[in-house]
């Protein structure tokens, strides 16, 4: 229930795209989960009721991925935003899908470790 689920037209329209070109198809729902668990309900009911699933982390895909062009249910995962584990020797990181760039950055300061992501794929990183 609220405030984890909207269908308020702005927050399904914020939802219904992203970075890229394609023009806005929104979801006809959005739900803000905060546990695997949720998740696993959700998507189970999704499932048993063929209801479209679309997740959304930040909304900066380039793809238009996170475009409902079915309908269906929203799943934004940024209040998933735990850092469960962090492995210094096999230097490994254990998130859930909402912690961004910036804040696994944050998190990893001072360890010597960084998430390079803006640098992969660049000759001499």
């Amino acid at each position: 229930g609220a405030p984890n689920v909207s269908t308020a037209t702005a927050v399904r329209e914020q939802h219904g795209h992203d970075e890229s070109m394609h023009p806005c198809a929104p979801p006809d729902v959005v739900v803000w989960p905060q546990a695997v668990g949720q998740v696993q309900e959700l998507a189970a009911l999704c499932h048993r009721c063929r209801v479209p699933m679309v997740p959304f982390g930040t909304g900066t895909g380039l793809e238009g991925g996170v475009n409902a062009v079915q309908g269906g249910v929203c799943f934004d995962l940024s209040r998933m935003d735990a850092i469960a584990e962090l492995s210094l020797e096999d230097f490994s990181v254990t998130v859930e899908p909402g912690v961004t760039r910036k804040a696994l950055n944050k998190h990893l300061r001072g360890t010597g470790l960084w998430f390079p992501v803006d640098t992969v794929g660049k000759r001499g990183v």
